[in-house]
């Protein structure tokens, strides 16, 4: 497990005014609140994730 790829995920952006399918996303990827990070496995299904809200997080590759 420790030798698993990671991203780290930022919510920089709020979801106000976002769809509401944008905000289930966020809301699955583990984020709650703004400038709240979260460790994600570096996979297709998370880069999908990242990819739909790409203009509300930033991301950082380990």
């Amino acid at each position: 497990m420790a030798n698993e790829k990671t991203i780290k995920i930022t919510l920089t952006k709020s979801v106000i005014g976002s769809s509401p399918r944008q905000r289930k996303v966020v809301e699955a990827l583990g984020l709650r609140k703004m400038h709240q990070t979260v460790e994600l496995p570096d996979n297709a299904q998370t880069w999908g994730s990242v990819k739909k809200v790409s203009h509300l997080v930033t991301v950082e590759e380990n």
